[in-house]
């Protein structure tokens, strides 16, 4: 499987596609080398390909050291279908379970399977968002105690307490927080607060 896994990365010349989870095989009772090995995969095609394209979900670059730094083009979404990696677009590896390619994957060479799963990951890419755009707005700083406020699942008045200011003036605040992230729920406001990396 190793060596299935290293031939298929080293015979990539104009493009990798992949679908990872960095975090995925945490726990899992997954040999360090192998962990190691996979990463080192995926670090040797920058070098020798054209293009790699990495999907992986938010959660799991958490996990890493440096979730930035990882080599080729990176594309977050909350979550991914199943692992895979695309080679040239002529050949693919997907994990007979789905979650671990150290359980064994299937080499996959039919056109049309191949070319679905590219069109798969192209929608999944398309729809991700970038990690190193910096171009989403910080939270407004008279919002940023109302937000944490918020976040402590006091009631509206004792957190206006807590903050010094007038039930009024909060619930003000907490409206203007809610128009800031798009949204009328105080739980889709979290969601979207941590998406936007404000917590």
């Amino acid at each position: 499987m190793r060596a299935a896994l290293t031939g298929l990365v080293r015979s990539a010349r104009r493009e990798l596609l992949s679908f990872d989870d960095p975090a995925g095989a945490l726990g899992q009772g997954i040999p360090e080398r192998f962990l190691e090995f996979a990463d080192a995969c995926v670090r040797s095609a920058t070098g020798q390909t054209a293009a790699v394209r990495r999907i992986a979900p938010r959660q799991g670059l958490t996990h890493m050291r440096e979730p930035l730094r990882c080599p080729g083009a990176v594309r977050v979404t909350d979550s991914i279908p199943f692992k895979m990696v695309v080679a040239d677009r002529t050949v693919a590896a997907v994990p007979l379970d789905l979650e671990l390619h150290y359980n064994g994957v299937l080499l996959i060479r039919d056109p049309v399977v191949v070319q679905t799963l590219v069109r798969t990951h192209r929608t999944w890419w398309d729809t991700g968002d970038d990690p190193t755009r910096h171009t989403v707005d910080p939270v407004p700083a008279h919002l940023r105690s109302v937000l944490h406020a918020m976040l402590t699942g006091l009631t509206d008045d004792a957190a206006a307490a807590r903050l010094g200011m007038s039930g009024r003036t909060y619930s003000r605040r907490v409206g203007e927080l809610l128009a800031a992230l798009g949204t009328t729920s105080r739980f889709r406001a979290g969601a979207e607060a941590a998406r936007r990396g404000w917590l």
